[in-house]
């Protein structure tokens, strides 16, 4: 088997990290293979926001646990969290935000968010490929929809022509896991 496809298939969600920073020119390999993905006509309409500020992240992350707290339709994923040590991101040295260009031009397309999974799916591999440890993070939009959400997105820089696209943890993890089971009853061929 090739070396691209052992990466994606030892690749797993991982939701444990040992806070250890990682490595300037490894976080660039990864933004690299971020702007390699594919998108709409080369739109390339995200922006990524690299946060490597522990304290920054720690922040986020209370922001997030209380917006999950005071969210009635989220008593589950609250409770997932606390059972987990009360940490919405596993105490990873690293977040990048992927955001959508939303300007007005833009809004005509459709594929932003398709745009934004193949980007992060890009990250995620290389990531991996990389030696590092990584989950794809829709729960790092929460912070931004608390109450402390205008402040959070000055700290971030997110200018108003920006929505949330998807969010993407990476470290190296202080836990080990068997990626998933394939579904071979998922596949159809039709000839």
């Amino acid at each position: 088997m090739n070396e691209v496809l052992k990466t994606i298939e030892n690749r797993y969600s991982c939701r444990g990290y040992t806070g250890a920073p990682v490595e300037e020119e490894k976080i660039k390999l990864i933004a690299k293979a971020a702007l390699h993905s594919p998108s709409a006509v080369n739109q390339q309409k995200w922006r990524l926001k690299i946060i490597t500020n522990k304290k920054l992240i720690d922040r986020l992350s209370d922001e997030a646990l209380e917006f999950l707290k005071n969210d009635p339709k989220s008593e589950g994923a609250y409770k997932r969290i606390l059972d987990r040590g009360g940490i919405c991101y596993y105490n990873a040295p690293c977040m990048i935000l992927v955001l959508k260009d939303v300007s007005e031009e833009v809004q005509k397309m459709n594929n932003l968010d398709i745009d934004c999974g193949i980007l992060v799916q890009n990250m995620a591999i290389a990531a991996t490929s990389l030696g590092l440890n990584n989950v794809i993070a829709a729960m790092t939009s929460l912070p931004f929809k608390g109450e402390n959400s205008q402040e959070l997105k000055k700290l971030v820089g997110w200018s108003e022509n920006l929505e949330f696209g998807i969010g993407f943890l990476v470290g190296y993890g202080n836990n080990s896991k068997e990626p998933h089971e394939i579904d071979w009853d998922k596949v159809e061929y039709i000839n």
